[in-house]
C-alpha cells in the first residue's frame, strides 16, 4: 500500500466513541429524519459508510459486534482477504441461451431486517477482491440481482500501513466513499470493557497501574505477542486456567508469548505482587474476621492489593459473609488515599450492579463516612456516586 498519514493520536477515536458514531448513524438510517431532508429509502445512500482503521488487536471487530448484540440486530462479518471474487458477484450458472448469477445465502433479504455488514480486513484484500466489492459497498446492490435492504449499515475496517500486516492500496473512489477514523487504544474504555466481561482482576489492576502497557508496539517482535487489548483478554483466560489447574508456574512460559516478554516480566511481577498479599496477609480472612489491612508501601504493591480486596467482595455469595467483609473493606477504604479508594470503590460497585449486596454496601453507615471522607463533607450518597463514578 502507498504509505499515507494516519490521524494522529489527538484525533483518534476511542472504542466508546466509535459505538456512539455507529449508533447515530443507524438511528439516522432507521428513522425517518427532516434534519437530512431525505425520505428513509434514500438515506442508506446519504450516509456515509465507516471506515475503520486500526492496529491488529485493538478491538475495532469485537466493538462492532458488541453494539450490534447490544442493539439486538444482524451481524455479517465479511473477511474479504479470504474470500473469492464469485463470493461477491455471484456464481454465474448457464441456463438456456443466458447465464443466471446466484447470489451468496449469506446477504440479508427481508426488506424489514436491520444490521450490520462489516468487510473486515478490507486492506488485507488484493485489488481483484476490492474491485468485486466496490459496487456492494458504493451502490449497496449487486447490479439487477441484488439491493442491500434500507437497515442495513455498511461498514469496514483494516490496519494501517505502520502496523506491518499485511496491507494493499485502496483505490480513490472507494476511499473517497468512506468517513475515515482511526481507532486508539484507551484504558478507560478497556478497563470499562474488562470490569464488565469479568477479565481477571489481575489483568484490570495491572492496565490500571500500567496503562501505556494496554497497546505497545515498540521494541516489539510482531511475529510474536506483544501487548493489545486483544492479548490482554487472553492473558485473563490463561491466568483463569492456570489457577484453575494450580499450574501457576506455567504462566513464566505463556504470558510471554501473548504480550512479549517486557510486558509479561512486568505483569508478572504484579502478578505475585498481587497474590504475595493474599498468601502473607490473608486478605479474605482478615476482611471475614475484622482484621486490621496494612497499606502497601509502593504504588504496584498497593494497586495490587486493591486489586485481590475488590476480587474478593465481589466474588463473595455467602450473605453472611459479606456484611462483615463489606464493613472492613469499607474501613479500609477510610485509610486508603482518595483516588486509591475510588478507583476500589467503582471496581466493586460496578461488578455488585443488579446485587442485594450492592443495596447492602450502600445502606452501610460507613459508606456514608466513606462518602464525606473522599467526596465531600455535605454529598448526597445518590449526587456522591454520580459525580465519583459517571453512573446514574
Amino acid at each position: 500500500m502507498t504509505k499515507k498519514k494516519t490521524q494522529k493520536n489527538g484525533s483518534a477515536i476511542s472504542i466508546a466513541n466509535l459505538k456512539e458514531l455507529l449508533k447515530d448513524n443507524l438511528t439516522a438510517l432507521w428513522e425517518n429524519d427532516a434534519a437530512l431532508k431525505t425520505r428513509h429509502a434514500e438515506a442508506p445512500m446519504l450516509i456515509p459508510p465507516v471506515m475503520v482503521w486500526g492496529a491488529p488487536g485493538v478491538g475495532k471487530s469485537t466493538a462492532v459486534r458488541e453494539l450490534t448484540k447490544e442493539l439486538g440486530i444482524g451481524f455479517i462479518d465479511v473477511r474479504l482477504a479470504q474470500r473469492e471474487p464469485v463470493d461477491m458477484r455471484g456464481l454465474p450458472v448457464p441456463e438456456n441461451d443466458r447465464v443466471k448469477w446466484l447470489v451468496s445465502s449469506e446477504w440479508p433479504r427481508d426488506p424489514e431486517s436491520r444490521g450490520i455488514i462489516m468487510f473486515d480486513e478490507l486492506t488485507a484484500a488484493d485489488k481483484t477482491l476490492q474491485v468485486a466489492a466496490y459496487e456492494f459497498i458504493l451502490d449497496r446492490r449487486l447490479g439487477e440481482l441484488y439491493q442491500v435492504p434500507p437497515g442495513w449499515y455498511i461498514m469496514a475496517a483494516g490496519n494501517r500501513v505502520e502496523d506491518r500486516a499485511v496491507s494493499c492500496a485502496m483505490s480513490s473512489a472507494l476511499a473517497n466513499r468512506f468517513l475515515h477514523v482511526e481507532v486508539a487504544p484507551e484504558a478507560d474504555s478497556f478497563l470499562d470493557w474488562a470490569t464488565a466481561n469479568a477479565l481477571h482482576p489481575a489483568v484490570v489492576n495491572f492496565i490500571r497501574y500500567r496503562p501505556a502497557l494496554l497497546f505497545s508496539q515498540e521494541g516489539e517482535d510482531l511475529q510474536r505477542g506483544w501487548p493489545s487489548p486483544r492479548s490482554w483478554e487472553r492473558v485473563s483466560t490463561m491466568v483463569k486456567i492456570a489457577e484453575k489447574n494450580k499450574h501457576k508456574t506455567t504462566l513464566r512460559y505463556t504470558i510471554p508469548g501473548l504480550v512479549g516478554a517486557g510486558a509479561a516480566s512486568e505483569f508478572l511481577a504484579f502478578y505475585k505482587s498481587m497474590y504475595f498479599a493474599e498468601d502473607k496477609l490473608g486478605l479474605r480472612r482478615r476482611l471475614l474476621e475484622g482484621l486490621p489491612i496494612p497499606l502497601m508501601t509502593t504504588p504496584d504493591q498497593l494497586y495490587a492489593c486493591c486489586g485481590a480486596i475488590g476480587y474478593y467482595i465481589k466474588m463473595e455469595n455467602d450473605p453472611k459473609s459479606f456484611k462483615p467483609m463489606c464493613e472492613n473493606f469499607l474501613k479500609f477504604g477510610m485509610n486508603l488515599p482518595s483516588d486509591f479508594a475510588a478507583m476500589l470503590m467503582s471496581d466493586v460497585i460496578a461488578g455488585l450492579e443488579g446485587t442485594k449486596h450492592k443495596e447492602i454496601l450502600m445502606a452501610h453507615p460507613l459508606y456514608r463516612q466513606w462518602m464525606e471522607k473522599h467526596v465531600g463533607a455535605t454529598c448526597d450518597e445518590k449526587e456522591g456516586e454520580l459525580s465519583l463514578f459517571g453512573r446514574k
